[in-house]
């Protein structure tokens, strides 16, 4: 059971490598107190805007650090981006768990912030990286997040996936987004699809009602889990959650 769990949630042997390195782009890296390592990178800002605002990426289980960073720069063309590849998926090293993605974050946080001493930081959570980004909130100062496709527990979501196994007492790999949103003080922002097939309506609705700070809120008509991201108005939708979790 533990070992089928670990290959559903983190499927690294199904995710892309990443192309060719982009213009510009700056490698990262991090050593992690047990001695793994992380490579991340830095997209700059094309033409830099006076926020001063870094957005920190984490990506869903299936993608790499660099189609996020590039798919966030080619959003927000205005600001710097840094995103990770997390531990097990290369060229990082180690194995991914809940628990480690959540101990790595804080890291990634402060090697970012060392390196270009923004004047806010905001992060950004896609999917399974949304439960990162909110536990990330609670260990660090982000001045926003945005999440796309969150959910509540990622318990919570494999068990509506497979509702005749009693995953409970054998999950390993729980994110908990509800605690930090719920006692938090950081401004978030929600995006989901309307007709989401892997995190269930009822269990982003479970986060939203939780949200100490929720100042915007878009549900995509007719969106799903994967093909959001290619939607126009999602992209709009993305713009605005920045202009309202960084006015």
């Amino acid at each position: 059971m533990f070992e089928f769990q670990s290959h559903m949630i983190f499927p690294v042997h199904a995710v892309r490598s990443a192309g060719p390195w982009p213009p510009r782009a700056e490698r990262l890296q991090v050593k992690t107190p047990d001695g793994e390592t992380l490579q991340g990178i830095h997209m700059p800002a094309d033409a830099p805007d006076a926020s001063e605002t870094l957005l920190l990426g984490f990506g869903g289980n299936a993608w790499n650090a660099q189609d996020v960073a590039e798919y966030l720069h080619e959003l927000f063309p205005g600001n710097d981006v840094v995103a990770f590849h997390y531990r097990g998926y290369a060229p990082s090293t180690g194995s991914p768990s809940g628990e480690k993605l959540i101990e790595d974050a804080p890291l990634v946080y402060d090697a970012a912030v060392a390196r270009l001493k923004p004047r806010r930081v905001i992060g950004i959570g896609f999917s399974i990286g949304t439960g990162v980004a909110a536990q990330l909130s609670a260990r660090r100062k982000l001045d926003g997040l945005i999440l796309v496709t969150p959910f509540d527990s990622l318990k919570a979501v494999a068990q509506g996936m497979f509702p005749w196994v009693p995953i409970g007492p054998f999950f390993a790999h729980e994110i908990d987004a509800v605690t930090p949103c719920r006692t938090g003080t950081t401004p978030i922002a929600i995006i989901a699809g309307q007709k989401d097939e892997i995190v269930a309506p009822e269990r982003t609705d479970a986060l939203r009602k939780n949200v100490a700070k929720l100042v915007f809120d878009r549900t995509i008509p007719r969106a799903g889990h994967n093909d959001i991201y290619a939607r126009s108005d999602f992209h709009e939708a993305m713009r605005e959650a920045l202009r309202a979790v960084a006015p």
